[in-house]
Formats: structure tokens, sequence, C-alpha cells
């Protein structure tokens, strides 16, 4: 198994931890990372643009001028696509860019994610982060300590101290174990774990 170096947060080496290698240390799959990042964004998207056709725009029940005699083309309605004011044809509507992915893509493209960090050496594993109070400077000077210019922080359990001091850190965020996503991982340079949280991302992800 793997190893890493427990930090606590004036970087003096308090420990070493074994972590999974099936986990963090695995085979990287980067069309794994492609699929979930895609799947993903495309979640995101709100998929609300719509125009209206012939049929939904207001008008148009009586013809605009009879059929025959008038030396122009007959035309039924000014509702149709081709008057200014009609309706548009083929048109966006509201509808889901969401597509499925099985658990097991998901599960393997998290570990990929996870793994690539570890590979690069962009993972820092800290005993705890226990700031005493909600302050944003306290958690700036953590992350100038590690030199780190942006992080992924992830925490085992709810921490109002932690998760409000970094809210205003640019390139800085925090999530919970078990909101941890290949998205996040791969968006920022570094992934900042607890020891706690390992154990909680080893046990959701060797079921």
């Amino acid at each position: 198994m793997a190893t890493v170096t427990i930090f606590d947060l004036d970087k003096k080496q308090v420990g070493e931890k074994e972590i999974a290698d099936a986990i963090f240390n695995t085979e990287v799959k980067p069309y794994l990372l492609h699929d979930m990042v895609r799947y993903q964004l495309a979640a995101r998207r709100q998929g609300t643009a719509a125009v209206k056709s012939r049929s939904q725009v207001a008008g148009g029940g009586k013809k605009p001028y009879k059929q025959k005699g008038t030396g122009n083309a007959r035309q039924g309605t000014v509702s149709a696509p081709h008057f200014v004011g009609g309706g548009v044809a083929f048109g966006p509507q509201p509808r889901s860019y969401k597509f499925k992915l099985n658990s097991k893509v998901k599960k393997s493209a998290l570990c990929s994610a996870l793994s690539t960090r570890f590979q690069s050496e962009k993972l820092t594993v800290l005993n705890e982060i226990n700031l005493g109070k909600i302050s944003t400077k306290a958690f700036a000077e953590v992350m100038q300590r590690f030199e780190l210019e942006g992080a992924l922080v992830v925490i085992d359990k709810p921490d109002s101290m932690v998760e409000l001091s970094a809210r205003n850190l640019k390139n800085v965020k925090v999530l919970r174990a078990e909101g941890v996503n290949v998205y996040d991982v791969l968006k920022y340079p570094n992934l900042v774990l607890t020891e706690a949280a390992v154990t909680v991302i080893e046990g959701a992800l060797e079921r």
C-alpha cells in the first residue's frame, strides 16, 4: 500500500498513513475522467432555452390577404416562420442534457482523479484543520505555509469555521468528504485532505 505523510497546520510531520492503492494509486484512465466531467457539466445545464413555434405565436388566425388575384404567393398565416414576428422553425425547446453513467464508471473515474493528484505529488494530508475561530487570514496563512496557490480542501464532517474561513479565498474550495467529485478534484491544482476525510473516502469507494 502507498504511504502519505501527515502534517499539522504548522507543516510539521506528525505521522504517516497507509492509503489504498485501488483508490489513490491506481491506473489513471483519462477517458473515464473525460466522461465524468462531461456528465457533471451536462447535469448542471439548465436547458431552459426556448422560442415560440408557429402554433405558439399570438394571432395568425386569418389569411393575410386573399388566395388569388394579388400576384403574390399564397399565404395562410402571418405566424409562419418566414414572416417577421412569426414562429421559429426548429428552434430550441426546454430539455435535459443529462445522460447516464453507471456507478462502476463513476467510482472508477473518482479513483483515477484521486490517483492523479497522488501520483503528481499534489496531495497533502493534514491531521486536522482546527483554526479555533473563523478567520480568512488564518486559513490563507495555512495555504501559504504549504505553498498552495489553489486547492480543494476536503474535510470529513461539517465545520463552519473551516468553510466560512475559506469562503472568500480565491482558488480555494472546501468540500465535505461525501461531496468529493471528479470535476472539483481536477479543477484545483492541489488536493488537501484531512486524515479523517481519507478514511471516509476509502470507506465509500471500497464498498
